[in-house]
C-alpha cells in the first residue's frame, strides 16, 4: 500500500474528514486515544484496528461486528472500492489532501487539533506518549516535516522527542537540528521564525544551516517560573517561506502545554522517588502494625517484645488518640495467646447500669429484658486478651468486682451465684493520671497496682518528631487507594504545616485530617488548605522579639535558622532539603560549612 493512502471518513451528520494512513497499525473508535476518532453515539471506545500488510489493509473488529460492503463481519480486507460502516459513519480508502498551504491552516483547524490534544493530555497516558502526540500535532498544524523537543542540560542540550512528519521517530536526532538556531533562542528566550534559512542574510553563513540544507525553521522556548529549560523546534528542508506568525502562535500554545507536561512529569518522578524512599522508610519504621521510629516509640517496641512473652498485666497510659488499642493488639499478636480472642471494651462508653452485665454476663431473667443467658467480655476473652480501655472511667463499685475477677480469675454472671473460671490476660488503658485519681478517691489503689505491673507511657504525636510525616504518608497512600483518587503526596508547605501543628487529637486527628484532605483535594499534591492547617513561614516567640536586629541581619539570621529547621525535619538529607527550598544543593553544602566554621555544628 502506498504511503500516500488515506482513510476517508464521512460521519452520520455529513461531515467529512481525511486521515493519512502513515502508521502500520491504525486504531478507530470513539475514544480520543484513537488515531481515527468517531465521536458518535453507538461507536465503541475502540472499534477497529486497521493493519497494513504490504499493499493491503486488514480490518479487525475489537468490539462487535462492522459492516463491510453491507455485510456483517469481524475481519475483512479493505480495498479501493470497499466501504466500512461503524455506527452511522462510513469509511473508504482514498488519497490524502494535498499538503496544506499556509492560508489553509486556519484557526478553526488549529483549535480542533488543540482540543483533541487537550483530551489526550487529560487521559491517563505515559508522558512520553503524550509528548510524541504533541509533536505530531505541531507538525500537522504547521506543515513541518520534522519536529524536536529539546531539553537544556547546563550548556548542552538533549533531544527528548524527535518525530518525522509520517509519525515515526528520528534516529540520531541531535545531528538534525541547528545548534546555532538553538543557541539564539536560548540567548534571547524569544520564539523565532526563519522563512528561508539558506538565503537569509543572518543565517546563510551558519555551518549547521548549510550542512543541514535548512529551508523553513521555527523554534519556541519552554519556560518554568521564568527559567528556560528547553524548546520546541520545527523544520522543513524542502519548502521555503512555510511558517507564518499564526503558526508561531500555535507553536507557543503547544510549548506551554509541553512545559506543563514536563513539569508534571518531574513532579511525578520526584514523587516516585519519594514513594520508594517512603516504602523503605515504612519498612524501617514498622513494628508489626505500628509505625514510628522516634526514640520514645523505639523504647516502647523494646518493652513490648519483652512483655508480650509473659502474661503480666500491662497499663497503657497516653492522651486520647495516641493509639493505645493498636499497642494492645500488638502485644496480643506477639504473645502465646495470639490464636485466642482479643476482646476490647470501652469502660467509659457504656452506662453504669449495663457495664457489669457487659463485663461479666447475665443469667436469663436476671433483670427486665434479660430474655436469655449471655456471657460477658471476661468469658468472651477466655484463652486470649481482654483490653479494658478508659479504665479510669470505671465506676467505684465495679472497680471492686474487676479487682476480684483479676485476682481470682473467676467471674459470676449477674443473677447467678456460681463463679466460673476464666483464662485471660488483662491490658488496660487510660488517658487519666490514675495516681491523681487515687489521691482524690476516684480510683482504687489496689486495682491500680494489680493493673500496673508493667506501664507503657505512649508519647503524644507532637513529641514524636518526624513520625508525623511517616504516619501522614502512610494514611495518604492508604486512603488514596481506598477511594481511588489520584493524590500522590504533600507539597513542602503541607509537610511543614503537619510538623508544626500541635495535634491535640494525636494520631486519630491526623488520620481524619488526611482522609478528609484526600477526599476533597483538587490536585495531586495535598496543600495546607486541604488539611485545614495554617502555614506561617515565620513564627517568632515573644523572647525572640525582645532583641531588634537590623533588617539585613534579621534576614540573614532567619535564612540560617530556616535552612537548619528544614534540614532537621528532613533528617539531615541535603538533597531533599535543597529540593524543598528550591535551591541548588551546593547552597546547602555552603550553609553547613558556614555553620561549622561558626562553631554551631561539629566538624564532619
Amino acid at each position: 500500500m502506498s504511503d500516500r493512502a488515506a482513510l476517508l471518513v464521512r460521519t452520520g451528520d455529513g461531515r467529512e474528514k481525511t486521515y493519512p494512513l502513515l502508521k502500520r497499525l491504525i486504531s478507530v473508535g470513539r475514544s480520543p486515544d484513537n488515531d481515527v476518532i468517531l465521536d458518535e453515539e453507538g461507536v465503541p471506545d475502540t472499534a477497529l484496528h486497521l493493519q497494513r500488510e504490504g499493499e493491503a489493509i486488514e480490518v479487525v473488529s475489537l468490539d462487535g461486528p462492522f459492516l463491510h460492503n453491507g455485510k456483517k463481519k469481524t475481519r475483512a480486507r479493505l480495498g479501493p472500492e470497499d466501504e466500512l460502516r461503524v455506527g452511522s459513519a462510513t469509511l473508504r480508502l482514498g488519497k490524502p489532501s494535498a499538503p496544506r498551504k499556509a492560508e489553509d491552516r486556519g484557526p478553526l483547524v488549529a483549535l480542533e487539533r488543540l482540543h483533541e490534544f487537550s483530551k489526550k493530555v487529560l487521559g491517563n497516558h505515559p508522558t512520553e506518549e503524550v509528548l510524541a502526540h504533541l509533536m505530531d500535532t505541531a507538525i500537522e498544524l504547521t506543515g513541518a516535516d520534522k519536529g524536536f523537543l529539546v531539553l537544556l542540560e547546563g550548556d548542552a542540550f538533549r533531544v527528548e522527542v524527535a518525530r518525522n512528519g509520517d509519525g515515526t521517530s528520528i534516529v540520531d536526532a541531535e545531528g538534525r537540528i541547528s545548534d546555532t538556531i538553538v543557541q539564539k533562542v536560548v540567548e534571547n528566550r524569544q520564539p523565532l521564525i526563519i522563512s528561508d534559512a539558506l538565503r537569509d542574510e543572518i543565517w546563510r553563513n551558519s555551518a549547521s544551516v548549510v550542512n543541514l540544507k535548512l529551508c523553513s525553521v521555527m523554534c519556541a522556548p519552554l519556560m518554568e517560573k521564568g527559567d528556560l529549560f528547553g524548546l520546541l523546534y520545527l523544520g522543513n528542508d524542502r519548502v521555503a517561506n512555510l511558517f507564518e506568525e499564526r503558526d508561531l502562535e500555535v507553536l507557543n500554545i503547544l510549548a506551554s502545554q509541553a512545559s506543563l507536561l514536563l513539569q508534571n512529569a518531574r513532579i511525578l518522578a520526584a514523587l516516585r522517588i519519594d514513594n520508594e524512599e517512603l516504602r523503605k522508610q515504612l519498612n524501617g519504621n514498622r513494628f508489626g502494625g505500628l509505625l514510628g521510629s522516634c526514640p520514645a516509640m523505639m523504647d516502647i517496641y523494646r518493652k513490648i517484645e519483652k512483655v508480650a512473652r509473659t502474661d503480666v498485666s500491662v497499663l497503657l497510659q497516653g492522651e486520647t488518640g495516641t493509639g493505645k488499642e493498636m499497642l494492645a493488639r500488638e502485644i496480643h499478636r506477639r504473645s502465646h495467646r495470639a490464636d485466642g480472642p482479643f476482646v476490647a471494651i470501652n469502660c467509659g462508653a457504656i452506662p453504669e447500669s449495663l457495664l457489669e452485665s457487659e463485663l461479666f454476663g447475665h443469667a436469663r431473667g436476671a433483670f427486665t429484658g434479660a430474655s436469655h443467658t449471655r456471657i460477658g467480655k471476661f468469658q468472651a476473652a477466655h484463652g486470649g486478651t481482654l483490653f479494658l480501655d478508659e479504665i479510669g472511667e470505671m465506676p467505684p463499685l465495679l472497680q471492686v468486682k474487676i479487682l476480684r475477677a483479676i485476682q481470682e480469675r473467676m467471674v459470676t454472671k449477674v443473677g447467678e451465684t456460681r463463679p466460673e473460671p476464666v483464662d485471660i490476660r488483662i491490658i488496660a488503658a487510660t488517658n487519666k493520671d490514675l495516681k491523681k485519681e487515687i489521691a482524690e478517691g476516684r480510683f482504687r489503689e489496689d486495682l491500680f497496682y494489680r493493673l500496673n505491673v508493667v506501664a507503657l507511657e505512649i508519647p503524644p504525636l507532637r513529641e514524636r518528631g518526624n513520625d508525623v510525616l511517616v504516619l501522614a504518608r502512610y494514611f495518604l497512600d492508604t486512603f488514596a487507594k481506598e477511594f481511588g483518587v489520584p493524590v500522590k503526596g504533600f507539597d513542602p508547605r503541607a509537610e511543614q504545616a503537619l510538623r508544626r501543628h500541635d495535634w491535640p487529637g494525636n494520631v486519630r486527628e491526623l488520620e481524619n485530617r488526611i482522609k478528609r484532605a484526600v477526599v476533597l483535594a483538587d490536585q495531586a499534591l495535598i496543600t495546607p488548605k486541604d488539611l485545614e492547617l495554617e502555614f506561617d513561614v515565620l513564627d517568632p516567640t515573644a523572647d525572640e522579639l525582645e532583641v531588634v536586629l537590623p533588617l539585613a541581619k534579621a534576614k540573614e539570621e532567619f535564612q540560617r535558622r530556616y535552612i537548619n529547621e528544614v534540614l532537621k525535619r528532613n533528617g539531615g538529607n541535603r538533597t531533599k532539603t535543597a529540593r524543598d527550598l528550591g535551591v541548588d544543593p551546593r547552597t546547602i553544602f555552603r550553609h553547613l560549612e558556614a555553620e561549622r566554621a561558626a562553631g554551631r555544628l561539629p566538624p564532619e
